[in-house]
C-alpha cells in the first residue's frame, strides 16, 4: 500500500479522528497552490465592483437623468448599485445549492463569465436603463462569492479554517485598492491620453475603458481556473487510481449515503440558532458595511454647496485605493496578532462599535471644509483620522467570527453550500437596500435639510447599535464540526 498518499485521501475523505479531551488537535498545514488560486480568483471580484465607484456619480450626471439638479443624483446611483445586490439575492441560493450537486467549478465558470459580460455591457451603456439591465445581470449569473467561500471551508479543516478564512478580507482590500485606482484612472481616458484615445469611440463611450480592463482580469481569472483549480466537491472529485483508493471505494457507499442525507435535510432544518445568530450579524453588517461604502464616493463627489467635498473622479480613486491599500496592509500585518491578544467576538464587538464615529465625520468633514473655504492640510488630516476609523471598522470582516461560525455551522459537508448559501443571501437582500436606501436618504436629507442635512448619517448610527446588540450574542467559542 502507498502509505504515502494514504493520509492525504484519509484526511480529506474521512472524519478526522477525535483527539482526547484537553488535547489540542494539531494544526493542519494550508494547501498552498489550491489556496492560493482560490484567493487569486476572489481578487478579479472586487477590482470589478469597485471599479465602477469613482465614476458612477459623474456618469449619472452626464447621462442627463436628473436633469441638472446635484442633490438627486444619489438617488439613481444607489439604485444601480443595489441593483447587483437585488439580483444576486434572487439567485445566489439557487447557485450555491447546484454547486452541491453539480460541483463547485461549473458554477463559478458562469459566474466568471456572467460578470465579465455584464462588465462589458455597462462599459457601452449610454442610457439608465442599459447600465439597470447590466448590472441585474451581473447580480443574476454570479454566485462566486458563496461557492469561493464554500471551497475555502472545504480546503481547510477546524485547526487550520481560522488561517485560511482570514486571506479573504484581505485580498477584498488588495481588491479594493485596485478596483477603485482602476476606475478613477482609467475614466475618461481621451481627457488624460488624447494622442492615444483620440477617436469618436472614446468620446461615445468614455467609461468603457476601466470595464474593459476588468473584463480582461476576469477572463485570465477564468483560464487560471480552469487549468489549474480542483473541484472540492467530494462527490465529483476524480479519484486518483491507488490501493489506497480502492481500499476507501470498497467501503460502504458513503457517497451515496451523502447525498441521500442531503436530499433529506430540508432548509428549515438548518436554521438553528447557531446558524441564525451568525447570519443575522453577517446581514446588518453588510448593510451597514456596503451603505459606507456607497456612501463615501458620493459623499467626496458631491458639491461643496451641498455639503460634500467636490472631489473629482481621479481624487475619489485615489483616496479610495489609499483606503483599500491601508487597510489591506494593516489586516495583514497586525490583524493574527490582535485577534490572538484580544479573541474574535472581542474583537468583532469593538469594531462594529466603530461605525458611530466613522459617520459622524462625514458631517464633521463638510463643516470644516465650509470653515476653511478649500481642501487644505485640515481637511486632509481628516481624511486620514476618517481612515483610520474605517480601518478599525473593516476588521469586523476581518474578525472572521462570522465566516467561521457559519461554515462551523453546517451539520455535514455536503449541506455545506447551503449553510453558506443562506448568509450570502441574506447578505445579497441587505446590500440590496443598503445602496439604494442610504443614498436616497442622503439625497433627501441634503435637499429637505433633514437635521442640517445629517438625518442619513444619524439613521445609521443607530442601526449600528442594533448591529452591536447582535454581535454580543454570538458564541464565545465556535464549535468543531469535525467533531
Amino acid at each position: 500500500m502507498d502509505t504515502s498518499n494514504s493520509h492525504e485521501i484519509m484526511s480529506n475523505e474521512t472524519t478526522p479522528l477525535v483527539p482526547a479531551k484537553g488535547l489540542k488537535k494539531p494544526k493542519t498545514p494550508l494547501p498552498k497552490l489550491q489556496i492560493g488560486i482560490l484567493i487569486t480568483l476572489q481578487l478579479a471580484e472586487p477590482i470589478a465592483s469597485t471599479s465602477i465607484f469613482p465614476y458612477i456619480n459623474q456618469l449619472i450626471r452626464e447621462l442627463g437623468i436628473t436633469g441638472g439638479d446635484d442633490a438627486a443624483v444619489g438617488y439613481y446611483a444607489g439604485m444601480i448599485e443595489s441593483l447587483f445586490f437585488v439580483g444576486q439575492a434572487l439567485t445566489v441560493l439557487r447557485w450555491a445549492r447546484l454547486s452541491d450537486r453539480i460541483g463547485r467549478k461549473p458554477v463559478l465558470v458562469i459566474g466568471l463569465l456572467g460578470t465579465c459580460i455584464s462588465m462589458l455591457c455597462f462599459g457601452l451603456s449610454t442610457t439608465f436603463w442599459g447600465l439597470v439591465i447590466s448590472r441585474c445581470m451581473c447580480g443574476f449569473l454570479n454566485g462566486n462569492v458563496v461557492v469561493m467561500k464554500t471551497m475555502m471551508g472545504e480546503l481547510t479543516d477546524s485547526t487550520n479554517m481560522a488561517q485560511g478564512f482570514a486571506l479573504i478580507p484581505i485580498v477584498w482590500c488588495i481588491g479594493g485598492f485596485l478596483g477603485p485606482l482602476l476606475g478613477g484612472t482609467l475614466a475618461r481616458p481621451q481627457d488624460h491620453w488624447p494622442a492615444l484615445f483620440s477617436g469618436s469611440f472614446w468620446s461615445n463611450y468614455p467609461y468603457f475603458l476601466p470595464c474593459a480592463v476588468a473584463a480582461c482580469l476576469l477572463i485570465l481569472a477564468l483560464v487560471m481556473m480552469t487549468l489549474f483549480l480542483q473541484e472540492t466537491l467530494s462527490t465529483k472529485r476524480r479519484p486518483k487510481f491507488t490501493s489506497t483508493t480502492v481500499a476507501v471505494s470498497c467501503s460502504p457507499d458513503r457517497e451515496s449515503l451523502a447525498q441521500k442525507s442531503m436530499a433529506n435535510m430540508s432548509m428549515r432544518s438548518l436554521l438553528t440558532p447557531s446558524v441564525v445568530i451568525p447570519i443575522a450579524n453577517y446581514a446588518v453588517l453588510a448593510f451597514l458595511d456596503v451603505s459606507f461604502r456607497v456612501l463615501m464616493p458620493l459623499f467626496f463627489s458631491t458639491p461643496t454647496y451641498l455639503g460634500g467635498l467636490g472631489f473629482n473622479p481621479a481624487t475619489i480613486g485615489s483616496w479610495m485605493a489609499l483606503f483599500g491599500i491601508v487597510d489591506g496592509v494593516f489586516q495583514a500585518v497586525f490583524f493574527a496578532v490582535i485577534v490572538d491578544w484580544i479573541g474574535p467576538k472581542r474583537l468583532f464587538c469593538i469594531s462594529v462599535s466603530c461605525y458611530a464615529p466613522l459617520m459622524a465625520m462625514f458631517p464633521i468633514m463638510s463643516w470644516i471644509l465650509r470653515a476653511r473655504g478649500e481642501v487644505d492640510h485640515a481637511i486632509t488630516f481628516a481624511l486620514l483620522c476618517h481612515l483610520a476609523v474605517a480601518v478599525t471598522w473593516d476588521m469586523a470582516y476581518g474578525a472572521w467570527t462570522i465566516f467561521l461560525f457559519i461554515t462551523a455551522s453546517a451539520p455535514t459537508n455536503n449541506v455545506l453550500g447551503a449553510i453558506n448559501g443562506l448568509g450570502q443571501t441574506s447578505a445579497a437582500v441587505s446590500r440590496a437596500f443598503g445602496p439604494a436606501l442610504a443614498t436616497s436618504l442622503f439625497a433627501a436629507s441634503k435637499e429637505y435639510n433633514l437635521l442640517g442635512g445629517n438625518a442619513v448619517f444619524v439613521i445609521l448610527v443607530v442601526l449600528a447599535g442594533g448591529l452591536r446588540w447582535l454581535a454580543s450574542q454570538l458564541p464565545d467559542e465556535l464549535q468543531d464540526r469535525d467533531e
